[in-house]
């Protein structure tokens, strides 16, 4: 499938992890990006390596995202392919599923985060970006979901929900704008060495975090990177980066209740 060139990208989330190895990739590709994040001084490092502009910006605020789509287009050009890319996990409280607060990292109120960054950021990029897109012809769209939102993430319920939120809604951009020219891939990674499951930045660790993230393997984020822009230029909707997903998703939809069995089995085993 041949690709439209992106000459102009967002990525959200710019500044640690998948994003910056996002970031670094599409520059590498003669892209011209802009990395968005909340930690300003994180963005302005990684578009300083790689001749890019950064804008500090909370996703979770609609006033936000808009605010940066509208600076984007006029100071640095139209939008070909927008990546929100940021997300947040906080794992169960002690009342495990139904937990209003954090467990390994505390908040207040871990539904009301989750949701608002892992789902309503991307419903506010794609309000903000589509109609452009629409205007041009054509457009990229990437949502970084997890392969929590096809299994579920043990330990955190909020995270798990919300993931499932962000690979339906991206589902349906996908139906809603494919014939419209507007390319849509959601991704959903298992563990990728990177904050979220509690590895720093370039630690070069292929084990470890936590909850069991390593059953299967760490990534580096920059190898996700390039399987992510591969498969998302090649028109994939669905990117896997760990290819034994493919397989709990099969024996998941087979039989549900011997998957949640098992399930249960693996969450006893990491209690030990």
């Amino acid at each position: 499938m041949s690709s439209a060139p992106i000459d102009i990208a967002v990525v959200t989330g710019g500044g640690h992890g998948i994003g910056r190895a996002l970031c670094r990739r599409l520059a590498r590709d003669g892209t011209t990006v802009v990395v968005a994040d909340i930690e300003g001084d994180a963005a302005e490092t990684v578009a300083t390596e790689i001749g890019g502009v950064a804008i500090q910006v909370d996703v979770g605020d609609e006033v936000a995202v808009v605010s940066l789509v509208e600076e984007v287009e006029r100071d640095v050009g139209p939008i070909d392919l927008f990546v929100s890319n940021a997300g947040v996990g906080f794992g169960d409280g002690a009342s495990g599923a139904v937990s209003t607060e954090g467990g390994m990292n505390p908040i207040d109120d871990r539904w009301s985060a989750s949701w608002s960054i892992n789902v309503m950021a991307q419903v506010y990029a794609a309000r903000a970006v589509i109609p452009r897109m629409l205007e041009r012809g054509g457009g990229y769209i990437i949502n970084i979901a997890s392969a929590a939102g096809l299994l579920s993430q043990i330990g955190d319920a909020a995270y798990s929900a919300t993931k499932h939120a962000s690979v339906g809604f991206t589902e349906s951009l996908a139906i809603d704008y494919g014939d419209d020219g507007i390319k849509v891939s959601v991704v959903c990674p298992q563990a990728v060495a990177t904050r979220m499951i509690g590895m720093e930045d370039d630690s070069g660790a292929t084990e470890g975090g936590f909850g069991g993230n390593e059953v299967d393997g760490i990534l580096q984020p920059e190898q996700v990177a390039d399987i992510i822009v591969d498969q998302a230029l090649a028109g994939r909707f669905m990117i896997l980066t760990h290819e034994q997903v493919t397989t709990y998703i099969q024996r998941k939809a087979g039989d549900y209740d011997r998957w949640i069995g098992g399930m249960r089995k693996f969450r006893r085993s990491l209690a030990k």
